[in-house]
Formats: C-alpha cells, structure tokens, sequence
C-alpha cells in the first residue's frame, strides 16, 4: 500500500448501490479502494451524480445503466452485475467504450435450484393458502387436491446452470424431469429433454422456467401456451418478469385450468422497498408472490460479491478480463517477473481499440520505431474491439502510452506499474 503505483489505489472510487452485500465492501477496501455504497435502487439522475467520478460501478438487477450513464462516467473502468442478468446494462456502448462488464452468472443457482422446488412442493400442497386461513383462525384439515410431487412430470424451460440443477434435484425427490432448451444439452441423470416447447407443456404436471430476457422469450408463456399445459397443472416463474403473461396467467387460473403459480419476478417491479407492489396475481388462490428473492439468500449474496468483486479487482489491479460479457477476455499473470537474480516489475499497457484492419501493425510500427523492449504481449478481439496488453520495460511505458493514444483506432489506454 505504501509503494509509488501508476495511479494510487486510495483514488480509485467505487460506487455500490442496492443492497449488495457488506462483503464487496470490505474486499475493495481491503485493496485499499474508496468505497460508497447505497440502499435501493437510484433513479437516472442520481445515478449519473453517483458515476461522475467513479472508476467502478456495482449494482445489482434494478439499476440501468444506460448510454447515457456511461456517458456521464468519464472515468469509469469497469462496471460489476452482482446478479447473473445483465440486459440493465448497456453491454455493447460499455463495450464501444473499452469499459469490461462483469456478472456473477452462477453463484445464486443453488439459491434459487431450491426456491423451486420449495415451490413445486407447496403449491402441490396448497401451503399458502393453507398458512393464511390457519394465521386467520380458520382449521381446515383436509387432503382434497394436495398431492406429493413423487411421480409427477416437471417440465424445466431452459437447461442451464440453474435448470440443470433444478433437475437433479427433483429427480432425486422422484419427479419425472422433462426440459426443453434451444440449444442441444446432455441431459442428467434419467431427464428426458423434448423436442418442442409445446410438448413440454402438454406432457408437465408443473412448468418452471429458467430462461433469459431476450426478444424470443418475451412473453414466451401467453395465452395459448397456458391453453396448452395440462388442466390443473402449475406454473412457476423464477427467471425474468417478462416472459410470462401475467394477465392471462390470471385469467388462466380464474378459469381453473392452471390450479397454481408462483412467481418471484414480475414485469413491473418496485425500485426500492416499501414501494407499493400491484399485480392481477394478487387475491388469487394458491399463489405464491416473492419479491425477486430468488436469489437473495446470505450464501448466494456473499458467494456474488466475492465473485464479481475478484473480477472487478483484478481487472483495476493487473488488467483481466475473463469473466466479462461484453469485451474479449484476457487472463493476464502477474506484472512481477524474474530477471536473473532480481525481481522486476514491468509497465502495463492496456489498450482497447476498434477491431478494424492495421491497428496491430500501427501499434507495433511506432513501437519498433522507439527501439522499445516488450516482454509480453497478449490480444483478443471481439466483432467490435481488440484488447492487446503490452509488458514493456519501465523506461519505455509512458512513452509508449502516450504513442498508441494517438492512434485514431484508440478507445481507451491505460498503464499499469
């Protein structure tokens, strides 16, 4: 902490918003960063103030951070999803703009693998509905449509990490697992994956979705898809609040022919707490409504901030980039190397540019021009940007720098030492 650095780690300004977990906190101070941190979700304003000198921004599901928000973040650096989605943030302008994006895409899957199948099981049982009229004084032992979920076909849509897990963990409780995916998986244990969403549905005693908000799977499960489940079938929705209808959903199960729902994300949500929560889901029997708590558990909350925040520190500190969605990924070592008997610690540059044909051939021209000694060089590149890292002698690092900012090409570079 107290050697000279290209840019002293006591400037470097972190912002959090939303509630992420105190860890993130103690590990950005622990390097020695400043830190700002914030409940709730700020509005777009707010969080242009927020960003205006940050280097680092972290936020969780209900932050946008928009084109113009990178705008308003001249300085920033890089910016952490502490969650697994990242469609609130603007991947391809951070892109555009050499600013790497970072999630946590399975620290919360167990989390919510078991809020599942928590589900699965209560709505089998009438739990909730069950749990209020006992809370309102009302005793009413009975078996009429409660049923064990062994024996019974759950229809998982989208196979990934989450619904994966969700398999096998149903399976080992005797369901039958069907899933449907579009694109070919290994299916576990004895799960069967079915060619078609439509078959999915007609053959599942529950439906649970784990897919991604994309333009396809907006309101992937409408009208005529619940028309096609089962009568008396159920309906579970842990993935994004835009996938289902949630008017039919309603209407669906006023009609009888879905028994049950439970959903944990909605297509409008409250941006903070207290705020009022409205839904045609509301009233109805046999309908479990958490606040997107799927993975909002203290394991998950804290496996995320140490995920996301080991990514975010190691990009700051020696220039990494796996684990980023939006730019290409370079796993970078350590800037210390032997030379003989010493131990010397090269300059680092890192440089993102637009991924257009010559720019490798300007930055090594120039650089050949200076007689300048490279000990490393690293590159990846993406359809929009290349990001090349150049280990290069202590003498030779702020010229170099200066050299390759003048290239047209140039998005952003920066010096490590």
């Amino acid at each position: 902490m107290t050697s000279k650095t290209s840019y002293p780690k006591a400037k470097i300004n972190v912002v959090l918003v939303e509630s992420i977990h105190p860890r993130a906190n103690d590990l950005f101070k622990a390097e020695g960063f400043q830190v700002q941190s914030m409940a709730g979700a700020p509005d777009a304003r707010k969080l242009a103030s927020l960003v205006a000198d940050a280097h680092v921004l972290g936020i969780r599901s209900k932050s946008d951070v928009t084109p113009a928000i990178l705008a308003a973040a001249p300085k920033l650096l890089t910016v952490g999803a502490f969650c697994i989605g990242t469609n609130q943030i603007a991947i391809d302008e951070a892109c555009k703009r050499g600013v790497p994006v970072f999630n946590s895409p399975f620290s919360n899957t167990r989390s919510v693998a078991e809020l599942t199948i928590a589900e699965a099981i209560g709505l089998h049982r009438g739990l909730g509905d069950k749990t209020i009229q006992m809370h309102r004084g009302d005793w009413d032992k009975s078996a009429a449509g409660s049923h064990e979920v062994r024996g019974r076909t759950i229809g998982i849509v989208g196979y990934g990490h989450i619904g994966s897990q969700v398999s096998v963990l149903a399976e080992a409780m005797g369901m039958r697992v069907v899933f449907f995916d579009i694109i070919s998986k290994m299916a576990l244990g004895n799960a069967r994956m079915v060619r078609s969403l439509k078959e999915l549905l007609e053959v599942s005693d529950i439906v649970t979705l784990h897919v991604p908000a994309t333009k396809q799977t907006q309101g992937m499960i409408g009208k005529s898809e619940l028309a096609r489940m089962k009568k008396g079938s159920f309906l579970i929705n842990n993935a994004r609040g835009s996938v289902v209808d949630v008017v039919a959903l309603a209407a669906a199960m006023k009609s009888g022919h879905i028994a049950g729902a439970a959903l944990d994300v909605f297509p409008d949500e409250p941006a903070a707490k207290g705020e009022k929560f409205e839904s045609p889901l509301q009233g109805l029997a046999n309908v479990f409504l958490t606040p997107h708590v799927g993975g909002s558990t203290e394991e998950a909350q804290e496996a995320i901030a140490e995920d996301v925040c080991d990514k975010l520190i190691k990009f700051v500190n020696i220039g990494s980039t796996t684990g980023a969605v939006n730019v290409p990924e370079v796993e970078l070592p350590e800037q210390l190397i032997r030379d003989g008997a010493r131990t010397v610690r090269p300059h680092r540059i890192l440089h993102f540019h637009k991924n257009v044909p010559g720019v490798l051939s300007k930055m090594h021209t120039l650089i050949a021009n200076m007689n300048a000694n490279i000990s490393a060089e690293y590159l990846r590149t993406n359809e929009e940007v290349g990001y090349v890292v150049l280990d290069v002698d202590p003498s030779d690092g702020e010229a170099i720098r200066k050299k390759l900012a003048e290239i047209p090409e140039t998005i952003r570079v920066r010096v490590l030492w």
